[in-house]
């Protein structure tokens, strides 16, 4: 069954076909955002969460978008390798820019995949784009399709905080979403956690994180 939020409808419109426009990047340039960003590209940073893991792990982005961070997966060396993005315009132009990466379009509100499918569940920026009062289900979901791992790269604050989003209200939050995952699922235990200082503005912070299931 379709859920249907604000949100979701935000992301399926214009808006989220002009979000996808805006960050179509070449992996040369999307490494470049990264280090220009945070002052480290995106491998080097998942390198050091995920550098343990088999090459053969299987593993799952919720919110993949035209999968630059798949492509990022499977540079370094990931064979096993699944996305699902809410927007169709999105998952079309992933399937173009993909190989080899098995990409479908969904919600990560219902994902379509068996208990504990993946070794690895993970979003990158998407979290903070889902209403706190939603955020259970989709977290739910993602522990659910998960057999060890929860991933994530988040805007961060210690309190789930609303930020104006590109003059729009009520779509856009920083939160401590490891935490937040671990309140709702005790048996959650944080393996990793690392913060990263905008280079432009330290004071703005991201992160990312690892969480097993014990």
């Amino acid at each position: 069954m379709e859920i249907k939020t604000k949100q979701v409808d935000f992301w399926k419109g214009d808006f989220g076909k002009e979000y996808t426009d805006r960050n179509t990047h070449s992996a040369e340039e999307w490494d470049k955002f990264y280090v220009n960003c945070w002052g480290k590209s995106k491998i080097e940073m998942n390198e050091s969460f995920l550098g343990h893991l088999p090459k053969e792990s299987k593993l799952l982005e919720v919110g993949c978008n035209i999968g630059l961070q798949l492509n990022g997966l499977q540079r370094m060396g990931f064979t096993n390798i699944y996305g699902v993005e809410l927007q169709r315009y999105a998952v079309e132009e992933a399937k173009k820019l993909t190989k080899d990466i098995n990409v479908i379009c969904g919600s990560g509100f219902d994902l379509p995949f068996k208990d504990n499918y993946f070794d690895l569940v993970c979003t990158n920026g998407v979290l903070i784009h889902i209403s706190p009062n939603d955020l259970p289900k989709i977290m739910a979901e993602m522990y659910r399709c998960s057999n060890k791992y929860i991933w994530g790269f988040e805007y961060y604050a210690p309190e789930t905080t609303e930020i104006n989003y590109r003059g729009h209200t009520n779509y856009l939050w920083k939160a401590d979403y490891a935490q937040l995952f671990m309140n709702q699922f005790p048996d959650l235990k944080l393996v990793k956690k690392e913060m990263y200082p905008y280079v432009d503005n330290p004071s703005n912070v991201d992160y990312m994180y690892l969480l097993e299931k014990k």
